[in-house]
C-alpha cells in the first residue's frame, strides 16, 4: 500500500499524470556509463515493472518519458494526460519546477494539443516512432474533450487550471522542500488551493526515501502531517 493512500484514499482507482523525462548519457574513461539517478530508475526494469503497483498507474506509456527529445516528450506526455483526465487522481513531477514547466508548456501548445484530441491524430512535429505509435494506442477522436479544454484554456485567467481540467485531482505531488519552495505561490495559482480541491504535497524531500505531507496546502493552512519513512 502507498503510504500517500493513508491519508488520500482510493488512489488505486485512478492514474497518476506525471511529468518524467531523461536526460543524455555519457561514458567514463573506463568506460561505464555515466547518468542521472532519476535517469537510471526511469530506465530500471523496476520501474518498467511498476503495472504490478496500482498505486503506480501512470497515464504516460514508457516511450514517451524515454523520448530524448524534450519537446516530443513533453507534448506526449501532456496529450496523454489530457486524454484520461477524468481517470487521473493525482498530477505531478520529481520537482515543482518541471511540474510549472508543463503547465506553462500547455499555455503555450493547448491549441495543438487540441486540435490533436479533436481529430484522433498527432502533430507532425511528434517524429519519433516509437512515440507516435505508444500514443495512438491512447488517443481517439473526442471533439467534446477538446471543446472542453478549449474553453478552460482560452479564459482570461489560468488561476485552478490543474483543477478544472483534472476535475478528479486530489493532490499535486512535487518536491518543494529547499530552492523548490520559490515555486509554491505559483503551484498555489494553477491548483487553486483555495478550493480544496486540490491537495499539495511535499513528496520524498532532499532524502529520496523520506515523505513530508502537508494538508492542503503550505500557503494555506498550518495544519501538518510529518512523517519519516525508511524501506
Amino acid at each position: 500500500m502507498s503510504v500517500i493512500s493513508q491519508f488520500v484514499p482510493d488512489l488505486e482507482k485512478g492514474k497518476g499524470m506525471y511529468f518524467l523525462s531523461i536526460k543524455s548519457e555519457a561514458n567514463t574513461p573506463g568506460g561505464l556509463p555515466a547518468r542521472t539517478v532519476l535517469t537510471s530508475i526511469y530506465k530500471s526494469p523496476y520501474f518498467h515493472d511498476r503495472h504490478r503497483n496500482p498505486y503506480a498507474n501512470y497515464t504516460s506509456p514508457p516511450e514517451t518519458f524515454l523520448c530524448p527529445d524534450s519537446y516530443q516528450s513533453m507534448y506526449s506526455q501532456m496529450l496523454c494526460g489530457l486524454c484520461q483526465h477524468k481517470e487521473v487522481l493525482r498530477v505531478g513531477s520529481y520537482f515543482a519546477s518541471s511540474f510549472v514547466r508543463a503547465i506553462r508548456f500547455l499555455e503555450k501548445h493547448w491549441s495543438l494539443l487540441c486540435n490533436d484530441i479533436r481529430m484522433g491524430t498527432i502533430n507532425t512535429q511528434i517524429t519519433d516512432q516509437s512515440v507516435r505509435e505508444s500514443v495512438m494506442k491512447i488517443l481517439k477522436p473526442d471533439p467534446e474533450l477538446a471543446d472542453f479544454i478549449e474553453a478552460e484554456c482560452s479564459k482570461d485567467s489560468w488561476q485552478g487550471i490543474i483543477a478544472r481540467l483534472w476535475t478528479n485531482t486530489k493532490y499535486v505531488d512535487v518536491v518543494v522542500t529547499g530552492s523548490m519552495s520559490q515555486y509554491i505561490p505559483t503551484l498555489d495559482y494553477y491548483s487553486n488551493v483555495m478550493t480544496r480541491k486540490v491537495i499539495l504535497v511535499i513528496f520524498r524531500g532532499n532524502d529520496y526515501f523520506a515523505l513530508s505531507v502537508v494538508f492542503p496546502s503550505p500557503m494555506f493552512c498550518g495544519c501538518k502531517v510529518g512523517l519519516r519513512k525508511s524501506w
